[in-house]
């Protein structure tokens, strides 16, 4: 018992302190933001000379 309380204190610190870092890692990685696309070319300097998504 003399070592089993302070074992499990720290058991349980590690894996708060490891939900929390996880957590805090995760929200400032991720992106949820589009990224602006420049679209003011014209269809003659698109790609192969064609408009971006083309007439069908």
């Amino acid at each position: 018992m003399k070592f089993l309380v302070p074992g499990a204190i720290a058991a349980l610190a590690g894996t708060t302190l490891a939900f929390a870092l996880v957590i805090v890692g995760t929200g400032l990685a991720e992106q949820n933001t589009r990224p602006e696309v420049d679209r003011s070319e014209q269809a003659q300097t698109a790609l192969l000379n064609q408009p971006e998504y083309g007439s069908r």
